[in-house]
């Protein structure tokens, strides 16, 4: 069924959110809590997935999120968000997260996390999803990393059954 859907590319799900952080967003070293940064990058990985799929989706795997750098107070924090991979009823999403200081420009790479989303029919179970078109090499190396990831991630799976 998810080859009868017509192919997405993936500038057409692709999601940009941006926040400016605040005093109530720090843990106690008075950084932005890592948690509200995990929020955030599930939220913009959702809207992605649901602009691919065009129906709801649940968040199934968190499949790694990097910290590189700490975000303060006042930063703003920019989401970007985009699938990498389809399978027949998931897809993994890659969100970059930056921080910029608006006072002098400066624009830092704090994050980087990869979700998988499966897309929900209205019953509640998992649907099929249209597959992804890749239009550039970076793309395409992506695809191939995500093949791997999910390769990875089905081998896990089956040694905790």
């Amino acid at each position: 069924m998810a080859d009868s859907l017509p192919a997405k590319s993936i500038a057409q799900s692709h999601v940009t959110l941006a926040s400016i952080m605040g005093p109530h967003d720090t843990n106690i070293h008075g950084n932005i809590h890592g948690g509200v940064i995990m929020k955030l990058v599930d939220e913009a990985g959702a809207l992605a997935a649901v602009r691919h799929a065009r129906m709801p989706v649940v968040t199934i795997v968190i499949d790694s999120m990097l910290f590189h750098e700490p975000i303060r107070v006042g930063n703003v924090v920019t989401l970007n968000a985009e699938l990498t991979w389809v399978g027949r009823t998931s897809m993994e999403v890659r969100v970059e997260v930056t921080a910029e200081n608006p006072l002098t420009g400066t624009i830092t790479m704090t994050n980087t996390a990869y979700l998988v989303y499966v897309a929900l029919d209205p019953d509640g179970r998992p649907a099929p999803v249209p597959r992804l078109t890749y239009e550039t090499d970076e793309q395409r190396k992506r695809a191939a990393e995500a093949e791997v990831r999910q390769r990875e991630r089905k081998r896990r799976q089956s040694e905790e059954s």
